[in-house]
């Protein structure tokens, strides 16, 4: 196996700089320049999202900062003994010892362990103490060597028995306490958080059990073990997995990084809670998203972002295999064959089929009738969206109890309201509000005090069953015609939008999609042009929806095609890990990938988001203009059979892509001339 740090990897009393940012772009050049990754920038950009994330520093001076990147080729770790500390937001204070673990997207389960064990041995005082003195990087590498000799996490001893003089008093039982730890990579804080938990619980006499939920596997607690616990503690910044295993028991939340700040603090929380009969416990809590693992303390607007996020993300693969086999299925056949495929289907033969309609590839009836079956399996994924929607984003608040009420209330949404008119009922504007009512309301019922042998039936009988009777009585008698009425109103102002206010939406759907690349404001616009296409005749060419689609899917695609375009335009401009991004851009923006335009607007926000911001504008305003229609909701360029007015498509594209990419090159010559001119009056030192 690959040894994991060499003295190429080791600075002794160095200077470099007193900001994270400055430290790990300085250890991820080392990691490059060791042969470990291919690329600083990628590597850099890596550990600073995580950074961003929660700051890595922990008590003692010690900071770890940590990614996983398909840049690095090996696990890596790279150390640096500070002279300047820097600040990782630690609560005691700057670093001056900081570890750089950088592993690769497929590192094996054996380096990940030597990985983890390193980070656990960073609680420990004579540990760090030692990396302090060491006199020459081959010390370094040798206290590594030692501490990753081992990977499980220590259990506290039981505790000394009483003196056996001592007759006269009776000794208390023990108190018993299970976690769960896990961070987002699964690699430091998560080992870490759990040996200072288990030290915390052995200072205190508490008989303690630990689960990390980490990148090198999971070893689970044992039923007795949950089952003997008088309190659990979860300490995620990721969701706890099988989280039912402890309905019922007194919980006490927060982040990862608290365990390895306040441990001691967490242990009487948890001994208080286990004490407290109106504890918080662990049924289906609002705050236990699968997809979160936040603390108790995010606000209101966090949450909902954080419950809608969830549903989309889960929403998506619906949202692709469906519209792809759409529009697959408008290729073979022709746009006809939502007329006529449930007659096909029915009657599962090859002969007397109705020519191809527009658009088909092929005037075949072998290929048409493929398809027609194509184009049913599409359909029937699409009618997902809306119950995956709202299933998901009740999963985000309540856990697995909200799951089945959460998809009754999305399809319960597609089906109540319906009329001659408007045959997608409350849409998906119901969708959204039955799946966070029925989260809500299956979260409430979840953290009601409950009898011990009531509890295991609350999860997967009672709060699935109450939530969906109390949320569907509320949707079909008191919100149906309201949220049908708003959807069709929606529907219908989009469908009468021409001239400047359809431009204006187009322009700003464009704007949206190029705001955050990928974030909150880029997935709402992006939502509401695929969900829109789920509604009656939005599949038709010319429709409004199809439209919308079009420009969001064109606006969407523009960052990273102006980014390739720039980088290849004036390349001086950019540092040559940018370069190499900016050659990797030109397919992520073809494929509407937006995501390939972020590492540019994470080194330079402020140059290229409004030039990005700009160029999708002009594209979605153009596109919507020029009556471009798209009915397939991913795919960019290469769903070109799927889109109307094909040549203008191309068009809006291109113009767009120009103007975003002159317009970012012409800022960042701006401040490079400037640069330049700066450095040209600095005078020579000899």
């Amino acid at each position: 196996m690959e040894q994991l740090i060499t003295p190429q990897l080791v600075s002794l009393d160095v200077d470099l700089g007193a900001g994270a940012s400055d430290v790990i772009e300085a250890l991820a050049a080392q990691v490059v320049a060791a042969g470990r990754a291919g690329s600083v920038e990628e590597l850099a950009d890596a550990a600073k999202a995580r950074e961003a994330l929660a700051g890595t520093g922990v008590p003692g001076g010690i900071a770890i900062p940590h990614c996983r990147t398909a840049t690095v080729t090996a696990p890596t770790l790279a150390f640096a003994r500070l002279t300047n500390r820097a600040d990782f937001g630690a609560p005691d204070g700057p670093a001056d010892i900081v570890f750089m673990i950088a592993a690769p997207e497929g590192a094996g389960n054996a380096h990940l362990k030597l990985l983890s064990s390193l980070a656990r041995a960073l609680v420990r005082a004579d540990f760090t103490q030692a990396l302090r003195d060491a006199q020459t990087p081959d010390d370094v590498i040798a206290l590594v060597e030692d501490a990753t000799s081992g990977v499980d996490v220590k259990q506290p001893a039981p505790a000394a028995p009483a003196p056996a003089e001592d007759t006269t008093t009776t000794e208390a039982p023990r108190r018993r306490v299970v976690a769960v730890t896990a961070c987002t990579t699964g690699i430091a804080h998560t080992y870490m958080a759990a040996d200072a938990l288990a030290q915390a619980a052995g200072d205190a006499q508490v008989d303690f059990a630990v689960e990390p939920q980490g990148s090198s596997g999971v070893t689970p607690l044992t039923a007795e073990q949950i089952a003997a616990a008088d309190a659990v503690i979860f300490a995620t910044d990721v969701g706890v997995k099988d989280q039912s295993r402890f309905a019922g028991k007194p919980v006490i939340r927060s982040g990862v990084k608290r365990a390895i700040n306040e441990p001691a603090k967490m242990i009487d929380e948890a001994l208080a809670a286990a004490s407290d009969p109106n504890a918080r416990r662990v049924e289906g809590d609002a705050d236990a998203s699968a997809g979160a693992g936040a603390g108790d303390n995010d606000h209101v607007g966090k949450k909902l972002q954080r419950w809608l996020l969830t549903g989309v993300s889960y929403m998506i693969p619906f949202v692709a295999a469906g519209g792809l086999m759409i529009a697959l299925g408008f290729l073979l056949a022709g746009y006809d064959i939502t007329d006529t495929a449930n007659e096909i289907l029915a009657t599962n033969s090859l002969t007397n089929l109705p020519a191809a309609g527009d658009h088909a590839l092929f005037d075949s009836a072998f290929l048409y009738y493929v398809g027609a079956l194509v184009y049913l399996l599409g359909s029937w994924a699409f009618s997902f969206l809306v119950p995956a929607l709202a299933g998901y984003i009740a999963y985000a608040i309540a856990d697995r109890p909200g799951i089945a009420p959460g998809f009754v209330m999305g399809y319960a949404a597609t089906q109540i309201g319906v009329t001659e008119t408007n045959q997608s009922g409350a849409g998906f504007l119901g969708g959204i509000i039955g799946g966070l009512l029925a989260g809500l309301v299956a979260a409430w019922f979840a953290s009601r005090p409950v009898p011990r042998w009531l509890a295991g039936l609350m999860p997967v009988v009672i709060i699935p069953l109450v939530s969906t009777l109390v949320v569907g009585m509320a949707m079909i008698l008191v919100l149906a015609k309201p949220l049908a009425w708003l959807n069709e109103a929606l529907v219908d102002g989009l469908n009468g939008m021409t001239g400047g206010s359809a431009i204006v939406l187009g322009g700003l759907l464009g704007l949206m999609m190029c705001v955050d690349l990928g974030g909150p404001v880029n997935k709402a616009a992006y939502v509401f042009a695929v969900t829109g296409l789920s509604t009656t005749g939005a599949l038709d060419p010319g429709s409004s929806q199809s439209k919308i689609m079009a420009a969001v899917m064109l606006a969407g695609m523009v960052p990273p095609l102006a980014m390739a375009l720039s980088t290849a335009l004036r390349p001086k401009l950019y540092a040559p890990a940018e370069r190499e991004n900016g050659k990797a851009a030109w397919l992520l923006g073809a494929s509407f990938i937006s995501e390939g335009a972020i590492p540019f607007a994470a080194a330079d926000p402020f140059r290229v988001l409004p030039a990005m911001m700009a160029g999708g504008v002009v594209t979605g305003a153009m596109s919507m203009a020029l009556g471009v229609t798209c009915v397939a909701p991913h795919g960019g360029v290469f769903v070109f059979f799927a889109v109307d007015n094909v040549l203008w498509f191309f068009v809006s594209l291109i113009v767009g892509t120009l103007v975003a990419g002159f317009l970012v090159t012409a800022l960042k010559q701006v401040s490079y001339s400037k640069q330049a001119a700066e450095t040209a009056d600095e005078p020579v030192t000899v």
